[in-house]
């Protein structure tokens, strides 16, 4: 017996020295490497040709190891600590205007102001081309540029100027013909109206041959917040409708105050819209799960490498409605927060998830305050929901930026739901039904200014639809009638729009492989046969696309008017997936077959 004890006590020993010697040779690693990368910017600084900026050098180092864990770890120098806080926040200092870059023009333009925002309420417009800010030139600058030098301390001023054509834009070389009265900036007249020459900010690529106006504004910049609900109502039949944007400060408080009201209105099923909502705060995301289940669930339990990183979060309150149907739409770019949200109600067999599966980000984030007011968003923990399962779906412990783990279901571990049903990990939410998006035509995405020679014709027929029209119907009964659609078709038709066409891509590959293996001479008269068929015809294209092309432009028209909430409103109607999951509300016997699952 007193021998065992000795072997056990000396085992004891042996692996106590063996973790002790492992700190000290992990202790030495580190301190050893500091040295170096010390000792290299030292020699750098005093030997280096060039004279050396200590926060790029050393910033550019930093975010070089940061890129050997995940994307999520980030360092913020003292001058971007304020993007940190307005991605945790929602808030920022500006003139609350969507800016986009003008492919045609090779100009930043707004694009859409935001409803009494102070953009929208100075009457800046879409299209309206930014010219400088206070006394700095905006021409030729990126977006980015143009946005930095747009925000700052809320209750500043600035002078904007911009151009406001009145007629239809012309070709980027027509804009563009006039380089020589731009280089003397003198003020010139024609006909009592101001013309682009005499604009001293448009430097030596003035902008010329189109009527226009030149416009000062001068504005006051505020604090932004961008609404997390930027719409919610109801969409028939007693079913109400909410998409939710991000997880900021409050928004609970925002969702909450939507399903009172259509409460109101007589809600009886929630259509609720979490696509493209790439997460935010923990702690909302618990809040709005607890307005839908009961008060003492744990809902998220993290585990990391330290103590204080590890936790449960539980519901606090009385939920505000148990009981209503429900259905969560998702799709791949749903992530972090929203995927608490949606996983969390379809574990507690709360909720219908519907659309496709999630981005799959089970990583919990904290910023920690740095010397000299930098900040470090570092990952500390997994985060795993009520059913056990982490929907983490890119491994990032290998460096060189990780890998996808989305794996066959077969693969996966099986967790079970609240009520029973099998759920699985591996990557992401799995929706209980999947419905696709529509998927957008190529000629759409080039018309829309996608394209890499794109000229982006359907966002100049809408500005020049804009200015001919002050008024339009209300957002849910406006429609391009025949006419207007034969004028957008003459337009591009006239353009000289072109687009890569996949199936002419696809063709030729076919013909090479062809080719290459020996087929095509054998095969060559119905190779050509089908070249024929699949001759070009950019008019029969139009025609055939018409109804999606129809829905854009009345979309990006809608929003001028009636800003986000009339965009978003419009398009309802038309959206697979939100008729798909309001069909399923109103089929109680479906909605309760699909929450029973495979128990």
């Amino acid at each position: 017996m007193k021998r065992n004890i000795i072997i056990l006590v000396l085992m004891l020993l042996s692996v106590t020295c063996f973790a002790e010697q492992k700190g000290r040779n992990r202790a030495f690693s580190v301190a050893r490497n500091l040295e170096t990368f010390s000792a290299i910017y030292k020699q750098l600084d005093m030997m280096y040709v060039d004279t050396l900026d200590a926060d790029v050098t050393v910033g550019a180092g930093i975010r070089a190891m940061l890129r050997s864990l995940d994307p999520y770890t980030e360092y913020y120098a003292a001058d971007e600590v304020q993007k940190l806080k307005q991605m945790i926040t929602g808030k920022y200092a500006g003139i609350g205007a969507l800016i986009k870059h003008d492919l045609r023009l090779d100009r930043v333009i707004i694009d859409e102001p935001y409803e009494g925002m102070p953009a929208d309420v100075a009457g800046l417009k879409k299209g309206d081309i930014i010219l400088s800010i206070d006394d700095s030139s905006m021409v030729g600058k990126p977006v980015a540029y143009v946005s930095e030098h747009l925000r700052g301390d809320p209750g500043t001023t600035f002078l904007l100027k911009v151009w406001r054509p009145s007629e239809e834009i012309g070709s980027k070389e027509e804009l563009t013909s006039n380089k020589s009265a731009a280089k003397d900036g003198k003020a010139k007249k024609a006909n009592g109206k101001a013309t682009a020459a005499n604009i001293k900010s448009a430097a030596s690529d003035e902008i010329t041959s189109k009527k226009g106006r030149f416009l000062s504004f001068k504005i006051t910049r505020k604090a932004i917040q961008l609404p997390c609900v930027p719409y919610y109502g109801m969409i028939g039949d007693g079913i109400g409708y909410l998409m939710l944007t991000q997880f900021t400060d409050d928004c609970a408080r925002d969702v909450r105050r939507a399903l009172i009201n259509m409460r109101q209105q007589g809600l009886k099923g929630l259509v609720f819209d979490l696509r493209d909502n790439g997460g935010g705060s923990l702690q909302e995301a618990i809040k709005i799960v607890n307005l839908f289940v009961p008060k003492g669930l744990t809902i998220v339990t993290t585990k990391g490498k330290l103590k204080r990183s590890n936790g449960e979060f539980r519901t606090e309150a009385e939920p505000l409605d148990s009981v209503m149907p429900m259905v969560m739409l998702v799709n791949g770019n749903t992530a972090s927060a929203s995927e608490i949200t949606s996983g969390s109600l379809q574990d507690l067999d709360r909720a219908v998830v519907m659309g496709t599966r999630t981005y799959g980000k089970g990583l919990v984030q904290q910023p920690v305050d740095l010397p000299h007011n930098g900040s470090l968003k570092v990952t500390i923990s997994k985060y795993f929901i009520p059913s056990g399962r982490c929907i983490q779906a890119i491994n990032y412990k290998h460096t060189g930026g990780g890998y996808i783990e989305h794996i066959p279901d077969s693969l996966t571990h099986e967790f079970k739901t609240r009520g029973g049903r099998t759920v699985r990990d591996g990557g992401g939410i799995k929706p209980d039904v999947e419905v696709k998006a529509d998927s957008l035509p190529n000629i759409v995405l080039y018309l829309n200014g996608n394209g890499v020679d794109s000229t982006e014709v359907a966002q100049y027929y809408v500005m020049d639809y804009i200015r001919k029209h002050p008024q339009i119907a209300p957002a849910n009964d406006f429609h391009l009638t025949d006419k207007d659609f034969a004028e957008f078709k003459e337009k591009v038709l006239s353009s000289g729009f072109k687009y890569d066409r996949e199936t002419s891509r696809q063709y030729d590959r076919l013909v090479e492989m062809a080719k290459f293996e020996g087929y095509y001479e054998d095969s060559k008269a119905e190779f050509e046969a089908l070249k024929a068929k699949l001759q070009h015809n950019l008019g029969r294209e139009l025609d055939n696309n018409r109804e999606i092309i129809c829905r854009m432009i009345e979309n990006d028209i809608i929003r001028a008017y009636y800003y986000q909430k009339g965009g978003i409103s419009s398009t309802l109607s038309s959206d697979t997936q939100v008729q798909a999951a309001k069909k399923l509300l109103l089929n109680e016997e479906e909605y309760r077959r699909v929450l029973q699952g495979n128990r």
